[in-house]
């Protein structure tokens, strides 16, 4: 659960760093009125997934879980003219809702929506040299996340950034008897810890979702 001062430290930092935008606005509440769950970053962190792509200057980015399309808005907005952002999603409902809100922001031209399992869709882009994204952000279900990273990691280049969301999971990381997304997590650390194309950290994190927290990986 999210402590009541964690969610007022985020509306204060929201309210001076975030402003206003009524078509993300718009689409979280197109995906509430569509029954999607509520678990895309916040505002906060889409910010931050856009900053960290004007840092890395990024043209190709890969999103694995597309969700309502409310990140997609954010790092897509960071693209230049010709780039691109492939986004990958499992539920074609889903799909659906993030495109129409991809539409109202006039981003449909930049991404990319691939639609079924997220292991086949990698897999077809490393077939197709779907390659390679400067920046890629996994925020799907967690049991596969050291699959997606493994397959991620053959469609970036040196320099490129990984960032996983939710990683943390309110301290279920560290549980001896973790539930289903805790040890998907825990194996997803693992292969940061070991893999040696990958530099990697992970910060904890409080605000409104509670305690998390993300990893971020450069590619060497």
């Amino acid at each position: 659960m999210a402590d009541a001062r964690w969610i007022e430290v985020d509306s204060y930092l929201q309210a001076a760093l975030v402003p206003a935008d009524p078509v993300l606005e718009q689409a979280i509440a197109d995906s509430r009125r569509a029954g999607l769950p509520p678990i895309e970053v916040t505002a906060l962190q889409g910010k931050f997934l856009s900053v960290l792509a004007r840092l890395l200057q990024a043209r190709r980015i890969l999103e694995i879980g597309t969700l309502g399309g409310y990140s997609t808005i954010w790092m897509a907005r960071s693209l230049p003219r010709d780039g691109q952002l492939v986004s990958l999603e499992l539920d074609p409902d889903h799909a659906v809702v993030a495109a129409a809100n991809l539409r109202r922001a006039g981003l449909a031209d930049r991404v990319d929506i691939r639609v079924g399992p997220a292991t086949h869709s990698l897999r077809q882009l490393a077939d197709g040299g779907g390659g390679p994204f400067d920046l890629v952000f996994i925020d799907a279900d967690k049991p596969g996340t050291e699959g997606y990273l493994d397959q991620a990691l053959a469609l970036c280049r040196a320099g490129s950034a990984i960032v996983v969301d939710n990683v943390v999971r309110h301290g279920a990381l560290v549980d001896h008897q973790p539930d289903a997304d805790a040890e998907g997590m825990q194996r997803a650390v693992s292969w940061l810890g070991r893999q040696p194309r990958v530099e990697a950290t992970v910060l904890q994190t409080v605000g409104a979702k509670g305690h998390d927290g993300f990893a971020l990986g450069m590619v060497l």
